[in-house]
């Protein structure tokens, strides 16, 4: 996976399909004030919206949702705002600024006190800690998994961890964030939630000095694995990912993920995620899909950091996954 020049912070071409996004995700944990998000907002010219979901990691077990959808029918990179949500580049591949002043909807995600309204204001700031690293989209599309993948996730996608500074406000409750850290990806091409059969997607932050990010997708015409250590002042691609999981007593959401990473020099890294709470996200597609956002603190080395464990379900009609978790 190449390190990727600034060009490619900015909008790409658009090309027909009706379902062209491109799209920008950020996370962000603060272990100490035990708070952080989960924000992404996708320009679709095509079908001419731009939609943003910001979800926010509050002290126990809330989280507090905005969502909103604008008419967008061309393309932008500089006015990344909806619903009182803004992403503002700062310096392309280094430095952003996201905003938020709006009503939001706090839910407990162990759903055991009702929904409650609340206003958010929120004012961070994201600083990178490695390059940026992807797939610029212009190569060959490929055959099998690979091309399934880019007509359904997309064909071009960076990604980039980094420190978190700012504050949260929910009601008058301020968070700040001072041991924050993260990843951000973006994503241009097709994107259809119902194409691919299931995925795996990691983002982790161990210090300031390792960084993990990558998935491992399904499709129906076999598996992609793709992703990225960051290690010893430098990259190394990841080719496999050995996936195995704890689940909840409702056999659909994961509590432990333990994850072996094989990267390009023929290392091995061993990875544990515990869930420390999981936001259930289902999306919208011409299938029943069900994207579980799990916030994990991982173990490495020895070491503590977090990040996230994404899994992606397709469900059949009885709401289990057409995949089996493994």
């Amino acid at each position: 996976m190449p390190i990727l020049d600034a060009r490619h912070d900015f909008a790409h071409p658009v090309e027909p399909d009706t379902a062209w996004s491109e799209s920008y995700y950020f996370n962000a944990y603060d272990p100490t004030a035990d708070a952080g998000f989960f924000t992404r907002i996708g320009v679709r010219p095509n079908e001419g919206t731009m939609d943003v979901g910001l979800s926010l990691w509050l002290p126990g077990t809330e989280l507090a949702v905005v969502r909103g959808v604008r008419p967008q029918h061309q393309m932008t990179d500089s006015d990344l705002a909806v619903a009182g949500v803004r992403y503002v580049r700062l310096e392309p591949m280094a430095h952003w600024r996201l905003t938020c002043d709006a009503e939001a909807i706090v839910v407990d995600v162990e759903a055991k006190r009702a929904p409650r309204p609340a206003h958010v204001v929120m004012d961070v700031e994201f600083r990178a800690l490695t390059p940026a690293v992807g797939s610029d989209g212009q190569g060959r599309s490929g055959a099998g998994a690979s091309a399934e993948t880019r007509q359904h996730v997309g064909k071009g996608h960076l990604e980039q961890a980094g420190r978190w500074s700012g504050w949260i406000d929910v009601d008058g409750a301020r968070h700040e964030l001072t041991r924050a850290r993260g990843n951000r990806d973006k994503s241009w091409g097709p994107r259809r939630w119902g194409g691919p059969t299931m995925w795996r997607w990691f983002s982790v932050n161990v210090g300031d000095d390792v960084h993990f990010g990558g998935i491992r997708i399904g499709t129906g015409a076999g598996e992609l694995h793709r992703g990225w250590v960051w290690r010893d002042g430098g990259f190394a691609s990841i080719r496999a990912w050995d996936v195995r999981t704890e689940l909840e007593a409702d056999r659909l959401t994961h509590r432990v993920t333990h994850v072996r990473a094989t990267d390009a020099q023929g290392r091995v890294h061993a990875l544990r995620g515990d869930v420390l709470r999981v936001a259930s996200l289902p999306q919208h597609g011409d299938r029943r899909t069900l994207l579980n956002e799990g916030l994990a603190r991982w173990t490495y080395e020895g070491r503590e950091g977090f990040g996230i464990a994404e899994y992606l379900h397709q469900l059949d009609a009885d709401g289990r996954p057409v995949v089996p978790i493994e």
